[in-house]
């Protein structure tokens, strides 16, 4: 700022993005619209100043925030004509040594893609212009032309009016609005970014909201209802760590706030440093609901939402010149994106990873694909901040000395938490700073009958009708069986009441219950939904779980009966949380598990108060005690866990992109991994040197590596890539390879269910048991073909027949093959009658069970392809699979597959969507919110708005990647 501060320039904070107006009023002055204007009004800056960018007042909008109409509103056009007060001469002949502005912002301009006024404006200023002679006859001069004297010196403003009215008045194929929009405002604004960029390139600051734009804070109020922060979030956002760009952990109670502090720094990187983000989520759920949540500004503020989960994602992804964009993630497609960005050298432009719930690092396998992925990011690009969002934790320092990262930690929560426990009947509250921790409360005023009694011990009805129906109620059970009886029993004994409340809306779910299961629908839920009741678990629908928790979000159900599961997803808070058992199935709860449920007490501006009570027996009260009064668990590395099968898999991606060639090369990337920070903890029998040469040797062994006989330098096989490139875990890569050359000798083309067995995941095969009655009858419906394509693959009719005979089969058979080609079946059925309800019933699996199955079957079948395209023996399945993967991911019938891309679109919806007129992504991206939501039956205004807003982004970027693809055929060599 030196330089400009030289010359009295006032810079003011100013917004890159293309501004956007109703296209009825964007030619009214924004004064006269009623917008946003300042509480004190900016002084007028003289010289170059005033054309670079306004004296910034930090309660006005951006450097255009007044300028909307080139004709009505003459702000900008005003200070232009102070320019010629200005020696602009001055600033482009410097003397040498002179410390002066380095860049005009004309200098940074090229010649190639500049729009037309741009251009004009750098001929006239900076060198002669070259002027065809007119044409006689031609009427169609511009305003430029008609200007008398070209050599003549024009004053400085009066050549940026006359370029700017030369823009607005080219003719176009557009509209005059689109036009304005293009040519005036966004021009103007790319010259303002650029004389920003010249002065201040290492700290760009666009405007009063955490260095963003008014526009954002608008838009937070606009689409979240968000009309501030907590002070928490402000001081967190004002941290010098935050504004250096260091890395930094932050730690919060759930139902905090965190993850919108997140997003604000995920704003500032695409808008100020103009570079792509990647934010990691645990679950599919998380990131298709975080996909719809940013579309809308996406669209708003000009960048591109892609999801990356199950089968979707590019890999690398799509190279933009001007768009930035954000990766929505899970924790194993982060990994793979991560990798393919190194080995195409792109990995700097990721300028910043969120991931949430970093706590999860000490989550088996999937704990130590996040560290893989955030060790690669530090150790091949210094320019990327990590933030990690995660749950108190007992050992964040090891965390911090990983991520070479700041923490910042606060007990905030919006809505006081008070913990209970009961006994009998007897409440006590949680009071961990007395000795005898449990504290008598009161006693449950309810009266049960013998019958009731019986019923329910634990008196869970007396502690639910404590709070519905005016308030709501989540209980937690340990198993899925537990939940549909717990809410079973409760509706039972609930009163009449119940059943008038919000009558017309509970019919509206149970509707659209029945619409998602084409016809049939949950007989619990059928009887539990009139009282506003209802279970929430993984047996569910994707459907039919977003269904529940959207009616509980508005207040048509009033209780949940759930799983653990519940508290680590979506978030559903309630005024008491009821924790039916100290347990999850037989384990005991783990204290990050208890505050995770507890934590979801409390509905920030609803509830003064969150209340959570856990039922404990006799047996169970100390350990109780002891749950309550521990110590934050402590997270630990787990790329030793099962035999150090984290560590293989991050030695071979790491010899894979050429990032270590040698042990010691290894043992250099090693310093960067949480395993290193812990390694005398975690390597007390052997030194981690020792573990990677096991590892390097089994490596070498399984044929994935081979070493060099002169300089002993490691590099990968060909089976080796195709293992790391497709993401295939290193137990099943040797079989999967096998499989795939044996069914390239008979591969079955007349049905798809060959290609189906080749794909359906290896570690899905232990949890499903046979039915063999349902397997014989269903085996004997196949034809001929398929018939001996199960017989090739080791599952001969007669193996079967015996089993479900119930008699002793003598000739061994391979019961993971025969469990496999059940759930090959299970599949194979789901693909021809596209109707879960009806395979679930047919085999006799839960709807949550095979909705799993397909979804994990469309995940593998992914990886299945890419790593049959690393080896050239297979060349035959890459177009086969390309087209199973796409059948598997939506499972609907051809013409409703482009409508199921769009995030939040099921195919009950997609079905309404279709039948509407809506058949293509164009027509439901052009579609009127206002017009869809009364269209569309039970479509709500703000899902329609997110419907549109999401098929609008899905449009946006697939136009960007195929004009990329032009760009990059038509670029000269």
């Amino acid at each position: 700022m030196h330089a400009a501060g030289k010359h009295g320039i006032q810079i003011k904070r100013v917004s890159s993005r293309k501004r956007l107006r109703d296209p009825n009023t964007h030619l009214t002055p924004v004064g006269k619209r009623g917008g946003a204007t300042c509480a004190q009004p900016c002084p007028r800056a003289g010289g170059l100043g005033s054309i670079m960018a306004a004296e910034f007042c930090s309660d006005s909008e951006d450097l255009f925030g007044d300028y909307d109409s080139l004709l009505e509103d003459s702000s900008l056009l005003e200070k232009l004509d102070h320019a010629e007060q200005f020696d602009f001469t001055a600033l482009r002949h410097k003397e040498p040594g002179e410390d002066v502005l380095t860049d005009s912002i004309l200098d940074v301009l090229g010649d190639e893609d500049l729009p037309t006024s741009q251009r004009l404006f750098e001929e006239q200023v900076d060198r002669p212009p070259k002027r065809s002679r007119p044409q006689d006859g031609d009427a169609a001069s511009s305003p430029l032309r008609d200007a008398g004297d070209t050599r003549k010196r024009r004053s400085l403003a009066d050549r940026m009016k006359r370029a700017m009215l030369c823009n607005a008045a080219a003719p176009s194929s557009v509209s005059r609005g689109a036009t304005m929009k293009e040519a005036v405002v966004s021009e103007e604004i790319s010259i303002a970014m650029r004389a920003m960029d010249s002065v201040c390139a290492q700290t760009p600051d666009l405007g009063p909201f955490f260095g963003l734009p008014t526009r954002v804070k608008e838009l937070m109020f606009k689409l979240r209802g968000i009309q501030g922060l907590y002070d928490w979030q402000q001081t967190c956002l004002n941290l010098d760590c935050v504004q250096q760009r260091k890395n930094l952990i932050y730690s919060l109670p759930t139902s905090g706030g965190k993850t919108l502090v997140a997003e604000i720094l995920v704003l500032r990187e695409l808008l100020c440093r103009r570079k792509d983000c990647l934010f990691i989520l645990p679950y599919i759920s998380l990131v298709q609901e975080k996909v719809r949540g940013l579309a809308s500004f996406g669209l708003e503020l000009d960048f591109l939402v892609e999801e990356y989960a199950g089968s979707k994602g590019r890999f690398p992804p799509v190279k933009r010149r001007n768009n930035r964009s954000v990766y929505i993630a899970t924790i194993e497609k982060a990994h793979s994106l991560v990798n393919s960005l190194i080995e195409s050298g792109r990995v700097e432009d990721l300028g910043l990873v969120v991931v949430d719930e970093l706590h999860m690092l000490g989550d088996g396998s999937r704990g130590a694909i996040i560290e893989m992925t955030l060790a690669k990011v530090l150790f091949t690009s210094k320019s990327t901040q990590i933030i990690g969002m995660s749950a108190t934790l007992g050992n964040i320092k090891d965390l911090q000395t990983f991520l070479r990262a700041e923490n910042y930690t606060n007990d905030f929560r919006p809505v006081q938490l008070k913990e209970y426990v009961k006994l009998t009947d007897t409440i006590y509250e949680v009071d961990p700073t007395q000795e005898e921790c449990f504290q008598f409360s009161r006693l449950l005023n309810f009266k049960y009958s013998s019958s009731m009694q019986k019923v329910d011990p634990d008196h869970i009805i007396a502690l639910v009708t404590e709070v519905i129906p005016a308030h709501s109620c989540l209980v937690f059970c340990p198993t899925k069986k537990n939940c549909e009886n717990v809410v079973g029993m409760i509706c039972k004994y609930l009163k009449k009441e119940f059943l008038a409340l919000r009558q017309q809306e509970k019919a509206v779910l149970l509707g659209e219950l029945r619409a998602s299961g084409s016809g049939s629908a949950c007989p619990v839920l059928r009887r539990t939904v009139p009282y506003g009741l209802a279970y929430h678990h993984s047996g569910l629908t994707s459907e039919e779980r977003k269904l529940v928790e959207e009616a509980y979000s508005n207040g048509v159900l009033c209780l949940l009966t759930c799983t653990s599961t519940l508290a680590a997803g979506v978030n559903l808070p309630a005024r008491r949380v009821i924790l039916r058992s100290p347990y999850v199935a037989s384990d005991f709860l783990k204290r990050s598990q208890y505050k995770q449920m507890v934590g979801r007490a409390g509905r920030a501006g609803i509830d003064a108060v969150g209340e959570s009570v856990l039922i404990l027996q006799d047996a169970d009260r100390d350990a109780a005690r002891t749950l309550v009064l521990a110590p934050m668990e402590k997270c630990y590395s787990n790329l030793l866990r099962d035999g150090g099968r984290g560590l293989l898999s991050l030695i071979l991606s790491l010899i894979g992109l050429n990032i270590s060639s040698s042990v010691g090369c290894v043992m250099d990337f090693l310093c960067m991994t949480l395993l290193c920070v812990q390694q005398e903890a975690l390597c007390a029998e052997t030194s981690l040197k020792e573990e990677v040469q096991r590892c390097v040797d089994l490596l070498k062994d399984k044929d994935l590596v081979t070493e060099s006989a002169q300089d002993q330098t490691l590099q990968v096989t060909k089976l080796g890539r195709a293992t790391f490139k497709g993401s295939v875990d290193l137990t099943y890569s040797d079989l999967l390879y096998k499989d795939l050359s044996k069914g390239l000798e008979g591969l079955l083309l007349n049905s798809c269910l060959h290609l189906v067995y080749l794909v359906t995941p290896y570690d899905m095969i232990t949890q499903c048991r046979p039915d063999w009655m349902v397997f014989f009858r269903q085996f004997t419906l196949l034809t001929d073909a398929e018939q001996k394509m199960s017989a090739a693959v080791g599952v001969p009719e007669s193996f079967i027949a015996r089993k479900a005979a119930g008699q002793t089969v003598r000739k061994p058979v391979s019961m993971e093959v025969v469990s496999r080609m059940y759930l090959a079946l299970v599949l194979f059925s789901l693909l021809k009658e596209t109707n879960l309800w009806s395979v679930s019933e047919r085999f006799h699996l839960s709807r949550g069970f095979v909705q799993s199955l397909l979804g994990s079957s469309s995940a593998f079948c992914s990886c299945v392809l890419h790593f049959t395209e690393e080896l050239e023996e297979f060349w035959p399945f890459r177009a086969l699979l390309t087209e199973l993967t796409r059948r598997l991911s939506y499972c609907v019938t051809a013409e409703l597959i482009p409508l199921m891309e769009v995030a939040g679109v099921m195919e009950s919806r997609a079905k309404q969507l279709y039948n509407a007129g809506y058949r293509t992504l164009s027509q439901l991206a052009n579609a009127d919110p206002a017009l869809l939501s009364t269209t569309i039956e039970n479509l709500f205004p703000k899902r329609a708005n997110q419907i549109v807003a999401s098929a609008k982004m899905l449009l946006n970027e697939k136009a960007a990647a195929l004009q990329e693809e032009v760009d990059e055929l038509l670029m000269k060599p």
